[in-house]
């Protein structure tokens, strides 16, 4: 049995850490101290990826990092007996820092033939603050690659994965593994079906990779396997909670919700803490005195805390792409990004966006006023504050003495999405629009299915202290019976 816990990437600065130690520890032990003692812990030799700094004057990149684990796990393979196994342990919340360990130990003659999730993090730790950090440790159960090995089918390989996956995500959930951490659980058994191999190749010969790098040109290749990991765990989470549909669909597909309600479903799918303990103002605020210091440092900084979920960007991204959804078509309207963070906006900050500057309790009052209030009357409402806030072509200027209106077709309309009438109706119940709620959930019943599907879907996504939860709970209690 091989054991080991390598470094986490970018996670921890193990050198500089170790520095505080070394110096107390020569104290302690009185070490006598010499023109040739060194004064601090070497650190140019360290297996992690760092910016460049004083004690080190170049950058410690991904690529090295990579090439150090591969150096390790190859030795590991070394000194392992034919039959023995090896344990990895991982943590880490991003997609980078994945591959670059999956690549050294495939490069190290390791098979990848599961992993497990043991929840080992505080979420009360420090770096756990107001961020998707795991709740769980990846241990990664390998053996040593035999050495007569032949070259892997890739239609072979792409034609098991769903199966895999679907199976491996199945079994986790069951034991209570949830959000990121069954993300990162299901890499193993997947990887189990490529790092059986030396190498994977396409009918035509092509070699495909862990990864995908720009080839020589600098043009990006091919998608690498694990690309097609993320999509297929998002596929099959999608399925989960929202239905076939949706996991099938890309760009726009017939039959399926919007690109918005997808996005929001998976990003509160992968929110899901394994403890159970996701809070509203991002993972990782379970004290009320973690909570009461992050907002004095906030006031001081010159600004109040924003609310919302969050998500690292590059865990949203390796999901959204896959899956047709463009990130950047949805920012500031359902999601906003800052220093790689992707916060889901609460429905409070999105009532101009539907409503306009009148907010919902305005425009629940001009509905109630009309003789015969139709609920079509909002949406159109809605549909002209989308179209009146979408950007002009870019490059494009209104001309002197040239008419608004001819401008004003020139805009992208925007319509109220499925996820834009469930996030209106929830304002009018924050707003006490009784009215206006129940004439728009009657119109919603009229027309299909989709608006309580969704709805639905989302009140068992949200974190039950949350007040979206506590709203759409009170929407749903208001839908016509019968």
């Amino acid at each position: 049995m091989w054991f080991t816990d390598p470094p986490y990437y970018d996670s921890v600065p193990y050198a500089h850490l170790s520095d505080f130690f070394y110096v107390w520890e020569r104290r302690a032990l009185a070490l006598p101290i010499t023109k040739t003692s060194p004064t601090l812990t070497p650190k140019s030799e360290e297996c992690v990826v760092d910016r460049p700094h004083s004690a080190i004057p170049e950058a410690k990149t991904a690529e090295q990092f990579e090439r150090r684990i591969a150096m390790a796990m190859r030795d590991g393979a070394r000194v392992t007996r034919r039959d023995g196994l090896a344990c990895v342990v991982f943590a880490h919340k991003t997609t980078e820092g994945w591959e670059a360990l999956l690549s050294g130990m495939i490069q190290g003659g390791w098979v990848i033939t599961g992993s497990w999730p043991i929840v080992t993090e505080m979420q009360s730790r420090l770096n756990a603050r107001d961020n998707a950090s795991l709740a769980a440790s990846v241990h990664l159960i390998c053996r040593p690659r035999p050495r007569d090995v032949d070259v892997g089918d890739w239609s072979d390989i792409i034609r098991e994965l769903p199966k895999r996956i679907d199976n491996w995500m199945e079994r986790l959930s069951g034991e209570g593994i949830h959000g990121a951490d069954l993300v990162f659980a299901c890499i193993g058994p997947a990887l189990e079906l490529f790092s059986r191999y030396e190498r994977v190749e396409t009918p035509d010969g092509e070699i495909v990779g862990l990864a995908a790098n720009p080839d020589a040109r600098g043009e990006p290749a091919k998608r690498g396997f694990l690309s097609y990991i993320w999509e297929v765990v998002g596929r099959t989470a999608l399925q989960q909670v929202l239905g076939a549909s949706e996991a099938r669909a890309r760009n726009g597909a017939a039959g399926a919700l919007e690109e918005d309600a997808r996005l929001t479903a998976l990003f509160l799918w992968t929110l899901q803490s394994t403890e159970g303990k996701t809070a509203s103002k991002g993972a990782g605020e379970d004290e009320e005195d973690g909570e009461a210091e992050e907002e004095d440092e906030d006031k001081a900084n010159g600004g109040e805390r924003k609310k919302g979920l969050t998500l690292i960007y590059d865990v949203v991204r390796r999901f959204a792409q896959p899956l047709g959804i463009r990130l950047p078509d949805w920012e500031g309207r359902i999601v906003q990004t800052e220093k790689g963070v992707v916060r889901l906006l609460p429905v409070s900050e999105r009532a101009k966006h539907l409503f306009g500057d009148e907010g919902a309790a305005a425009v629940a009052h001009r509905f109630d006023r009309e003789k015969k209030p139709n609920p079509q009357l909002m949406f159109d409402f809605m549909a002209e504050v989308q179209e009146a806030a979408a950007p002009l072509p870019r490059g494009r200027r209104r001309r002197k003495g040239e008419e608004a209106t001819a401008v004003e077709k020139l805009r992208t309309r925007h319509e109220a999405t499925t996820l834009d009438r469930v996030h209106a109706a929830m304002l009018l119940q924050a707003n006490g629009a009784t009215n206006a709620l129940r004439a728009l959930l009657q119109a919603e019943i009229d027309r299909g299915a989709d608006f309580l599907r969704l709805a639905n879907a989302l009140s068992a996504l949200y974190p039950r202290d949350s007040e979206e939860k506590r709203l759409l709970d009170a929407m749903l209690l208001a839908v016509p019976r019968g």
